[in-house]
């Protein structure tokens, strides 16, 4: 075989392999890339409303597709704020193990899962809380606080949203407190039952 011949055998065998290699690319990767891409699309787009029968009535039920959210805030509004609920919060925080931060002036409970602290705040703007530890005071009467706690990854680790409900509904009571969600009504069981999960 001499050297234009071998030459000529590996122009040849080059392009078998990159043609080989093209089609691969064309049938294989771009399909697969763009599965891809559609199913990140999914991921991101809201899944439509559906309609549902309700069998009491004849009218259709539109149930929305759960919202994912980033935190679960409930707000403690007091019904009497003033130094006498001011002393009682100081108690209250002592009792359920509340840590002071005092970089963010918050409040942190360990509940059942430390790693994802419930954070009480001032229900109102700016949202701090004095050091009531140290017999700090605030600016202003302190007229609510604010619970707020990270969702899980999974729905079955919801430790930590039992024990945030548990002391929304104490505080509740402790301070005769209405308690409000984050678009300031009412909270009811239905509300407790969905950040339960």
């Amino acid at each position: 075989m001499d050297r234009t011949t071998a030459i000529l055998m590996l122009a040849l065998i080059s392009l078998v392999f990159g043609g080989l290699a093209a089609a691969i690319f064309i049938y294989v990767i771009i399909p697969w890339r763009r599965r891809r891409a559609k199913e990140k699309a999914d991921r991101l787009t809201p899944s439509p409303a559906r309609v549902v029968e309700s069998p009491a009535d004849e009218t259709p039920v539109t149930i929305q597709p759960a919202a994912k959210v980033s935190q679960h805030s409930l707000f403690i509004i007091f019904a009497e704020p003033g130094q006498a609920t001011e002393q009682t919060l100081t108690q209250w925080l002592q009792k359920i193990n509340a840590d002071y931060d005092p970089l963010k002036k918050v409040f942190l409970v360990a509940g059942q899962q430390p790693a994802n602290p419930i954070t009480i705040a001032n229900a109102f703007l700016p949202g701090e809380l004095p050091d009531l530890y140290r017999n700090e005071s605030a600016d202003e009467e302190i007229k609510g606080i604010s619970l707020i706690v990270k969702p899980p990854l999974h729905k079955r680790r919801n430790q930590q949203m039992i024990a945030f409900v548990a002391l929304a509904k104490e505080a509740a009571t402790l301070f005769n407190a209405d308690v409000l969600d984050t678009q300031h009504q009412n909270a009811t069981e239905d509300t407790y039952t969905q950040i339960i999960g």
